[in-house]
């Protein structure tokens, strides 16, 4: 039930460790941010996992109009999931604090604190976005499974206070020696597909792990699900892998399976972990479902 108020309502979200900690210097400027577009704010902030989606059920239910993200994909992630299960959602914008900010490169939300605020305080398009869902759990970004996503379990907190992005991919880079492949099959379609494959990527957006021409005909709102499928990669393929990603020619590449879908089912005879929006997830096998123009998005 909708609160008897006359002020809007608003809920901002807020992990104060994101970001080595800066979001919660910023806290303020947030709330004066939000409460100029006219609202009344209440500030939540998380102290452990899950709690971002406790807070956005929480504003579901009692009828706030507008909840607002601070925290890293993993915080964003949370948010969603609150929001994604009911049908009565509120407007929802983000500041991002994290390592990568996949969805805040999607959206074009810049990705300094500062000019994040400037850009909230501008936001005034509502927009409704595609968002996944791999088994019971919702995502944002991206899914992917294979030696490189499981190397990103290794990264600590330090590493990614220190040096950003780059914790990612030194870790994944450290996988490519190995070159472990796994035998899976894709059901989409009606067809199943057999592939031996090094690394499967599936991105709801154009940005994935910070690179943001993987997906080039990703759309905020193409009810469409891009998926990634890496063979087996020989020594040269490696070299060339790379510069396809930053040409935009990545789904073009020889070793490189694409299927667009929006709906896709992933099987494997080994046991095999995946990354869920960053955070480790399911293992397999995965059912992915797309949820076209699921959640209210403010945005500029």
């Amino acid at each position: 039930m909708k609160r008897v108020n006359e002020m809007k309502q608003a809920m901002v979200i807020l992990n104060p460790s994101s970001g080595n900690e800066a979001a919660n210097d910023y806290k303020a400027e947030i709330v004066e941010v939000v409460s100029d577009k006219g609202y009344n704010v209440t500030v939540k902030e998380t102290k452990k996992q899950d709690d971002a989606t406790a807070f956005a059920e929480e504003a579901v239910n009692e009828g706030y109009d507008y909840v607002v993200g601070a925290g890293g994909d993993g915080t964003i992630n949370e948010v969603i999931t609150g929001l994604a299960k009911y049908d009565n959602q509120p407007l929802f914008s983000f500041v991002p604090f994290g390592t990568v900010n996949d969805f805040a490169r999607a959206i074009g939300i810049p990705l300094k604190p500062k000019a994040a605020i400037a850009w909230l305080k501008e936001a005034d398009t509502e927009q409704r976005v595609d968002i996944g869902k791999v088994n019971d759990r919702y995502f944002v970004n991206v899914v992917a499974l294979g030696a490189v996503a499981e190397a990103t379990y290794d990264v600590g907190v330090e590493q990614k206070t220190r040096l950003g992005p780059l914790a990612y991919y030194i870790e994944g880079a450290k996988t490519l020696a190995e070159n472990k492949i796994y035998p899976l099959t894709f059901k989409v379609g009606g067809e199943t597909i057999e592939e031996e494959a090094f690394l499967v990527i599936i991105g709801m957006t154009n940005s994935i792990a910070g690179f943001e021409r993987i997906a080039t005909d990703a759309k905020l709102d193409d009810g469409h699900m891009h998926v990634f499928i890496v063979k087996k990669l020989a020594g040269f393929d490696i070299m060339t892998v790379l510069p396809s990603v930053l040409a935009g020619e990545f789904k073009d590449h020889e070793k490189v399976h694409y299927i667009k879908t929006n709906e896709l089912t992933i099987e494997s005879t080994q046991s095999l972990h995946t990354n869920i929006d960053g955070d480790e997830g399911d293992d397999l096998p995965l059912h992915l479902t797309v949820l076209p123009k699921h959640i209210r998005l403010l945005k500029k």
